[in-house]
């Protein structure tokens, strides 16, 4: 069964930080919303949003979407 990637239907929004930065707030249907934070410029954080989606999309057919940490035990090979 094939899967979609978990970003896959996120929405994202622009938010003013109270320190003068800002912020994106990242939504996934059935979680609770996010805020990546400390963009410089509201442009930076529209940068970081249409990167962030076109990374979604290369990701979305090789469903490696999150990197094994060094730490974990790697599964035996099939």
């Amino acid at each position: 069964m094939a899967r979609s990637h978990p970003h896959a239907e996120a929405t994202y929004v622009v938010i003013p930080l109270t320190d003068g930065t800002f912020g994106v707030e990242v939504r996934i249907p059935d979680t609770y919303p996010t805020t990546v934070s400390n963009f410089a410029t509201e442009i930076e954080a529209e940068s970081w949003i249409a990167r962030h989606k076109s990374q979604v999309q290369a990701d979305a057919g090789t469903q490696r979407w999150f990197r094994r940490s060094g730490n974990m035990p790697r599964r035996p090979a099939e």
